[in-house]
């Protein structure tokens, strides 16, 4: 027995996968904000050896990545361009152990992040993305 996923299915399944992937962007980039405040943020990134500009350019890309996923702008190429951010992560938390619940976070949780990423970027926005034919045109199959 055989079963294929309809693409009205598989639009779907895609929306639900970029907004709700959105939505999680949205939410850490703005917990570095106003929890951990851009200082702290900033502070932090240091304090592992990287340059603090890195710590706004992440939140630039979680929150400007966020919002592009859950409007269903540029899809692909948002998915694409958050993946090093989700390895940064990755590499972040490595030496905490391997779950997300160990102390400091472990590595699953980017990771499987990083791997939804490529997911959405195969499948696309998916139904109820905001659509800008400029845009759509300049960047073709990856808009």
């Amino acid at each position: 027995m055989t079963t294929q996923t309809s693409p009205v299915s598989a639009d779907y399944a895609a929306t639900l996968l970029r907004l709700t992937s959105g939505g999680l962007f949205l939410a850490h980039g703005l917990l570095k904000v106003k929890v951990f405040t851009v200082a702290g943020t900033v502070g932090f990134f240091e304090s592992l050896g990287l340059p603090g500009v890195l710590a706004y350019l992440t939140i630039a890309a979680e929150i400007g990545g966020g919002l592009a996923l859950i409007t269903g702008v540029a899809v692909r190429l948002v998915s694409l361009a958050l993946i090093p951010v989700l390895l940064g992560a990755t590499w972040v938390h490595a030496g905490n152990g391997w779950l997300f619940s160990a102390e400091g976070g472990g590595w699953e949780f980017p990771l499987f992040w990083a791997a939804a990423q490529i997911a959405i970027a195969i499948l696309g926005a998916g139904t109820f993305a905001l659509r800008i034919p400029a845009l759509s045109r300049a960047l073709g199959q990856f808009a």
